[in-house]
């Protein structure tokens, strides 16, 4: 068995994991940082983000009005000095990419533009085109690839954290190349792996977005926290779920039902289509709910109308966009609309951590959708993502550098290692049971689809845990077909759906405790939100149990809770 040693370990190479090697390897020269990843960085799901970057970048703007933009969208559950940390960072992230080589889009003046999104009341999101995070991701690579401190291990699937007195001691992983269990040593570790979004049958996520590092944190002793706010993006395009961005709204696009209806005048009618994601996503799903929706081979949809834009306005602004509607949807947007209806989108909820990403596993730090630190509360806006991935990528580069510096390697005993040999190669490779992968996954999915939804009741998700359960029983005795080692992605997908079923019963039981109405999270049977009993953040812990739920409250600074009206 192969034991590696590095000062820190990032795990992930999208958007938040590119940009902590970045900030580590400017913290320090002297330090060894290793980026490991289960596919190459450049096919990390970060690529796929469209509609832009949130900054306050234009002298009508302002902080204040971007950081209560971010705490109503939040449905007042976002800590509110995570929010205007973030706010006032997010800026030097767009400079350092321009710097590094990012073509923004430009105004006539040569500025960078931007484009109006949902639930920001000015222009703040930065963009590329419609490939912002394309290019983004292109910039950071290029960069992390010149710092002579830094070994990239591509393909390599991380299994488990190892913990010792409360701190990390480092990880294993797969080298898929060779299907051989690696160790790991590190001082610090930084968490970056995304969302868990795969859960869902009908979601933006690309396949390998399985929750992979939540898991492992939470396996670990880390709390999840707020793992019941699943965001669902309005325009999820049918039948793929392949994103079409907000951006697509933010340049004018309509959104119309059946009866030829702009419906969000009904919901939101001052934001209209440029409300906030929970918003628009409720509106839709009720629209199809009482019978307003279009029909079609894949089920009821809405239709996204951009048809008045003019060809070389899409061309310009929403090329991606054209040619993914083209491809995937059979439509040309220049003259039809597109179909779409709400999508599994974007986790609230992550790796508890705090301003500096720190969670409460010393030395193990997390950043990106993967991680909490409450700065979307329990509902995102468009855009706060890729600059959330940017400002807390570079913090959590720093502080796991620092630390570092500050400290040694934490001694692990082999036999940690070897027990997850043996839980991987004879308790789940070696397993020759009557239950396929594929299959408990595709059950899942669709149980989270139908029951812990956008709409959610009490005895559904009840059914719904049941059923889970009853799905990681029935993983005990699966079968992988493939018994070899060199990139054997039925071993892969095995221990994906793994650490899945765990995400899902966690989003289930925190969803079911939860009993109000609040942003990303909407229960018919308590259709109000509470802010007596509710002005609180989950964590969700992990015992042999099942987990165990406990609550903290939010950080209020300037702004109190107050009706949300769009």
């Amino acid at each position: 068995m192969e034991i590696l040693a590095h000062d820190i370990l990032i795990v992930g190479a999208g958007l938040a994991g590119l940009r902590a090697t970045i900030s580590a390897a400017e913290t320090s020269n002297k330090i060894d940082i290793a980026v490991i990843s289960k596919l190459h960085p450049i096919r990390s799901h970060s690529v796929c983000a469209q509609g832009g970057t949130a900054a306050v970048m234009n002298e009508k703007d302002s902080f204040d009005l971007h950081a209560y933009d971010t705490v109503k969208g939040a449905d007042f559950l976002a800590d509110q000095d995570v929010v205007e940390f973030f706010v006032r960072q997010a800026p030097k992230e767009i400079i350092l990419l321009e710097h590094w080589g990012l073509p923004w889009s430009r105004t006539p003046e040569g500025k960078i533009d931007q484009r109006p999104f949902g639930g920001h009341s000015f222009p703040r999101a930065c963009f590329a085109a419609d490939m912002t995070g394309f290019y983004e991701m292109h910039t950071l690579y290029g960069k992390a690839i010149t710092y002579e401190n830094v070994k990239f291990y591509d393909e390599f699937f991380a299994t488990s954290l190892i913990v010792e007195n409360n701190a990390v001691a480092g990880l294993t992983a797969i080298d898929l190349k060779t299907g051989e269990l690696v160790a790991f040593k590190a001082k610090a570790i930084v968490m970056a792996t995304g969302g868990h979004e795969r859960i869902y049958e009908f979601t933006t996520f690309s396949h390998p977005s399985t929750g992979d590092g939540m898991a492992m944190a939470y396996r670990a002793g880390a709390p999840l926290e707020d793992m019941e706010f699943v965001q669902f993006h309005p325009t999820g395009l049918v039948p793929s779920g392949v994103l079409i961005t907000e951006g697509a709204r933010g340049e004018g696009g309509y959104l119309i039902n059946a009866l030829g209806e702009r419906f969000m005048q009904r919901y939101a009618p001052k934001m209209m289509e440029l409300a906030p994601r929970d918003v628009v996503a409720r509106a839709e799903q009720k629209e199809i709910n009482e019978g307003r929706g279009f029909t079609g081979p894949y089920g009821p949809y809405i239709a996204l109308d951009l048809t008045h834009l003019g060809e070389e306005k899409i061309n310009e602004r929403l090329p991606l966009i054209r040619d993914v509607a083209k491809r995937l949807g059979g439509v040309d947007p220049v003259k039809e609309p597109i179909p779409v209806r709400p999508a599994a989108h974007y986790s609230m909820g992550g790796i508890k951590a705090n301003i500096r990403t720190e969670t409460p596993i010393r030395g193990l730090y997390a950043a990106g959708e993967c991680a909490c630190y409450s700065l979307h509360g329990a509902n995102r806006l468009g855009t706060n993502s890729t600059a959330e991935c940017l400002v807390f990528g570079g913090v959590a580069g720093e502080e796991a550098a620092k630390y570092a510096m500050s400290t040694n390697f934490q001694e692990f005993s082999k036999e940690r290692v070897i027990a997850e040999e043996k839980r991987i190669y004879d308790g789940i490779l070696g397993r020759e049971g009557d239950e396929r992968v594929p299959q408990l996954r595709e059950e899942m999915r669709k149980i989270m689809d139908k029951k812990v939804g956008i709409f959610r009741v009490e005895n559904e998700l009840k059914s719904a845990l049941k059923e889970i359960r009853d799905i990681k029983e029935r993983f005990r005795n699966i079968r992988v077909e493939d018994k070899s080692k060199t990139f054997n992605t039925g071993l892969t997908t095995a221990l994906e759906l793994d650490f899945m079923l765990d995400l899902a019963e966690v989003t289930i039981i925190s969803a079911l405790a939860r009993t109000e109405s609040r942003g990303a999270h909407s229960r018919l049977d308590y259709p109000e939100r509470d802010d007596k009993n509710w002005l609180v953040h989950t964590l969700a812990y992990y015992t042999v149990d099942g987990p165990k739920l406990d609550y903290i409250p939010v950080t209020i600074t300037k702004w109190q809770p107050a009706a949300r009206k769009y």
